[in-house]
């Protein structure tokens, strides 16, 4: 039979009175329950982007530019916007082809020449509208224009007004912020738990807004210097609060399961093994238990073993406990 721990108030100091050692040792205790909970974790990374979502302005073709609209870097463009107004030897002379070839065969049927020439038009990456509206005007217009290819904003702009540009030189580049990666540094003892299914959730320094996010590549390589994989996640950015660079927080957690919990201020270490100490029978009575635990989260472990639902242990004044039990030799 084990030893019973009998906590003798009378043994302490002399020099606190009655009700002072009352209030300062007065032991509280904290029932085993059984509670359902995800198991989470915290991690930090910074906000990044999604590198799908960059759109690069290349035109396949030198010219001029005769009106920039998007003037400033950074601003905000929409799908189908008009980037610049430009001319084009090159171009005009393509268009000029093309209406050349539509009235050659009014005169006399060749609709492969027509073909062939309106190829060479989609392969300089004219519009298909603005080559629909060549067609019906008849007319080839020395000037047309570069389109925003996605909604986003503007990050990089290589001309100025009146500026010229080369063929396969890239302009613009144009960044959706719809969607954004956001990247956590992981230790690596910590991988094996980031093998599950489990729901991120991400919060921005400064943003009063959580966001889920969802995972989408756990890097194959480790920073050897320290010792961390990087997890990439997915975020929803439709209203673009979140920004490259960032610093954010995030919680990932599993799925709700059923855990036999205590706080972490019920649970002692001493020489590799986890104690709590149960209530005896009789009061002040206090006997120490071996217990197998895992962290839940920062203030609660979860119970293996060592003790059932429903048993009451102590939940402060620990330090006392581990000290009378050394003396007592219970461990």
């Amino acid at each position: 039979m084990k030893k019973l721990l009998l906590i003798m108030l009378t043994l302490l100091p002399l020099i606190a009175s009655e009700a002072t050692v009352e209030q300062l040792f007065s032991v509280q205790t904290v029932k085993v329950k059984e509670e359902s909970r995800a198991h989470s974790m915290k991690n930090f990374g910074y906000v990044k982007v999604d590198e799908s979502r960059i759109y690069e302005v290349v035109p396949r073709f030198g010219g001029y530019i005769i009106t920039l609209y998007a003037d400033k870097k950074f601003q905000k463009v929409a799908k189908g916007q008009k980037l610049a107004k430009v001319y084009s030897p090159e171009v005009l002379q393509a268009k000029e082809d093309y209406i050349n070839a539509i009235n050659y065969d009014k005169k006399r049927s060749n609709p492969e020449m027509v073909a062939s020439a309106k190829e060479k038009l989609l392969l300089l990456d004219i519009p298909e509208r603005e080559i629909n509206a060549l067609k019906k005007s008849g007319k080839a217009k020395d000037y047309t224009y570069l389109y925003a290819p996605t909604s986003g904003y503007l990050f990089e702009k290589s001309v100025n007004n009146k500026g010229s540009f080369n063929i396969k030189q890239k302009i613009f580049t144009v960044v959706n912020l719809d969607k954004v990666w956001v990247e956590a540094k992981i230790y690596q003892q910590d991988l094996y738990k980031y093998k599950k299914d489990l729901e991120f959730t991400v919060k921005a320094t400064g943003v009063e807004k959580s966001f889920k996010a969802k995972r989408s590549q756990l890097y194959p390589s480790l920073d050897p210097k320290e010792a961390t994989a990087t997890l990439r996640l997915l975020a929803s950015n439709k209203k673009g609060t979140l920004l490259p660079g960032m610093y954010t927080t995030i919680i990932s957690s599993d799925k709700k399961q059923n855990y036999m919990t205590l706080p972490t201020t019920a649970v002692i270490r001493k020489n590799g093994q986890f104690y709590v100490f149960g209530v005896g029978e009789f009061e002040g009575e206090y006997e120490p238990m071996v217990v197998d635990v895992t962290p839940l989260d920062n203030n609660t472990y979860i119970i293996k073993s060592g003790v059932n639902v429903g048993d009451e242990v102590v939940n402060n004044a620990l330090f006392m406990m581990d000290s009378d039990a050394q003396i007592n030799g219970l461990y």
